[in-house]
């Protein structure tokens, strides 16, 4: 026995033993070999400075610079290396309120002792001066350098975005910011993220008594270096989106053009606008809440988000598609029009009378034509029911990418108003709609809404005679190889390509000796389509689609000019300018140019963005 309890003792004995050994060797390890460790030990006498990133060029598609980086500096402080400071002589230097800094250090206490924060700024240069001589005075403060951005064309403020700091839900979910960075906002600058902010660097400085840097950390052994954002060439034509701005001064609209053969956006213009530098870091602040409070609401992009506008007889090309494509007209077809089409005692009216060949009824715009296809549509026998014959037709729509999102790269994106038969049913009852009462989408009116994108995107589809490519504004990320993949595939409708060309043939006579005829270029073969759209907040809405030229597009463009009244009124004109301008780079119409610049349409009625 006294042998048993003699062989347990050693067991016990060498079970402590090789205890305290694993202590001593693991406390060992953690003092010698893993420096962060010891880097968060020493973390009170070094300070971890972030070296934040040059965010990436924008160019434009022709290499015109459209944002440019500059740098800014705003004071940081990391809490428990400060000491007892004169608060009143370093808001003096900063020209800040005496509360707003005091709450600011508080909420840099709450986030982290240890951990840089933003107490204040963007400053300007002879602030960051003043202070950093005398940054003595301030343990635990330091200046901090980061980039602003600069746009020099001053336009396209939709487009390209703005940057704006962080809130704490991107900081609670990220693990690339922290309180205080700032992200793309809008535009570009949102999508494309990723891409522009680059890499963070970081850099640990040795500190002395006075918060100043005394040397580099283990001569610069855990420092990283920043890596610049990429740089992006994108689709817009400065000199064209400058151009579309002007011609919408004093306008409430917006205009977006196309590259058919690319799905390119040459312009994208939404008015009234804003300067993007008024949104930069360092005035931010001063000019978001008025644009904001700004009753012409500059901030919102009718270009994507305007859902509920009515897109009027634009929309007759795609009823003209369908009809020949499920075989209810022809091009011989020929309708007879008494100055509208009658639904019992209702009559939707129109101009013409007579008979209305195909040509005539988009050259001429004949809303009798195309209520009578809409008619035979929902009526077409080779369906069960009407509800079936409209989801057919709604179906054939969406090919088109109407009532939809359509996927361009940009926030913001409205999918239109469209509804579908259920939403019918849920309205008036099931079986107790058909044609007759719901005949006003015939003609681009009544329950139907599309965004100025998906009215320059049917352009484009025409254009190409059955397909197009998602509109989207970004052409290359300089470091890789291509875009998004899905921008470079073909999207087709389900329409025959061979009817396309007709319906071109109408087109072409709209601006020959159509609707449009007061805008017919010699030089120039233009296709297009006037719309003019019920408006209940004012005068009518001026709409208008087109390409040209006519053999090999270069650019599709839709104009939509709210209380502009009729489509040959203000948006033909403008969309004719555009595309003068954009494939002979001249005008030859200086008085149809200077006419329509000094249009203001801005007191014509209410806004219909509310």
């Amino acid at each position: 026995m006294p042998e048993i309890k003699s062989n347990k003792a050693y067991v016990i004995s060498a079970l402590v033993i090789l205890t305290v050994i694993i202590y001593i060797i693991r406390a060992a390890s953690l003092q010698l070999f893993e420096n962060s460790y010891k880097l968060s030990a020493e973390n009170n006498a070094l300070r971890r400075v972030i070296d934040y990133p040059a965010r990436g060029l924008i160019f434009d598609r022709n290499g015109n610079l459209l944002v440019y980086n500059k740098p800014i500096y705003e004071v940081m402080v990391i809490p428990n290396q400060t000491s007892e400071f004169d608060t009143l002589e370093l808001c003096d230097i900063l020209g800040a309120p005496k509360a707003l800094i005091l709450d600011n250090i508080n909420k840099a206490i709450e986030y982290s002792h240890f951990k840089p924060s933003k107490i204040y700024g963007p400053i300007d240069q002879e602030k960051y001066i003043v202070l950093s001589e005398k940054m003595y005075k301030f343990k635990g403060f330091f200046i901090q350098t980061r980039f602003e951005r600069i746009y020099p064309y001053a336009s396209g403020a939709h487009v390209l975005g703005y940057l704006r700091e962080v809130d704490q839900d991107i900081v609670d979910t990220s693990n690339y910011y922290q309180p205080g960075d700032i992200i793309g906002f809008g535009g570009i600058e949102r999508t494309y993220e990723v891409y522009l902010r680059g890499q963070k660097g970081v850099h640990y400085y040795l500190v002395d008594a006075f918060s100043r840097i005394v040397d580099s950390y283990k001569d610069g052994k855990y420092d990283t270096i920043a890596v610049a954002g990429s740089d992006i060439i994108c689709t817009i034509d400065a000199e064209l989106q400058q151009y579309a701005e002007l011609l919408m001064t004093n306008k409430r609209g917006s205009i977006v053009a196309i590259e058919p053969k690319t799905g390119e956006i040459l312009a994208l213009v939404s008015s009234p606008n804003f300067d993007p530098n008024l949104l930069t870091s360092t005035k931010l602040k001063e000019n978001y809440g008025k644009l904001q409070l700004d009753e012409d609401k500059p901030l919102f992009n009718r270009a994507l988000g305007s859902a509920t506008s009515p897109p009027g007889s634009t929309f007759k090309i795609v009823d003209a598609l369908i009809g020949l494509n499920e075989g209810v007209i022809t091009t011989e077809s020929t309708i007879a029009c008494n100055g509208g089409f009658n639904i019992g005692s209702h009559i939707v009216g129109c101009h013409h009378g007579g008979a209305v060949n195909f040509y005539h009824s988009i050259s001429g715009s004949c809303n009798t034509f195309y209520c009578e296809v809409f008619t035979r549509l929902i009526r077409n026998k080779k369906f069960d029911s009407f509800e079936d014959a409209y989801r057919h037709w709604y179906d054939q729509l969406q090919k088109f990418g109407i009532g939809r999102k359509i996927g361009i790269d940009l926030p913001g994106e409205n999918k239109g108003v469209l509804y579908t038969a259920d939403k019918f049913n849920e309205k008036h009852g099931k079986g107790e709609w058909g044609p007759f009462r719901i005949i006003s989408l015939a003609i681009g009116q009544g329950e139907m809404g599309i965004t100025t994108l998906q009215l320059a995107n049917i352009a484009a589809i025409v254009s190409n005679k059955g397909f197009y490519f998602i509109p989207h504004l970004v052409k290359k990320i300089v470091g890789r190889e291509h875009i998004d993949s899905v921008y470079l595939q073909k999207n087709y409708t389900d329409i025959d390509s061979s009817y396309f060309t007709p319906v071109i043939e109408g087109m072409e006579q709209v601006v020959m000796f159509g609707t449009a005829a007061n805008i017919f270029l010699p030089n120039v073969a233009q296709c297009g389509k006037t719309g003019t759209a019920q408006n209940p907040h004012g005068d009518y809405n001026s709409v208008f689609i087109a390409f040209a030229p006519k053999q090999n597009p270069q650019i599709a463009i839709a104009v939509y000019v709210e209380n502009g009244s009729y489509g040959s009124t203000t948006a033909a004109p403008i969309a004719s300018l555009i595309m003068e301008k954009y494939i002979t780079d001249s005008i030859s119409r200086p008085f149809l140019e200077e006419f329509m610049i000094n249009k203001n349409l801005m007191n014509r009625g209410e806004r219909t963005d509310k």
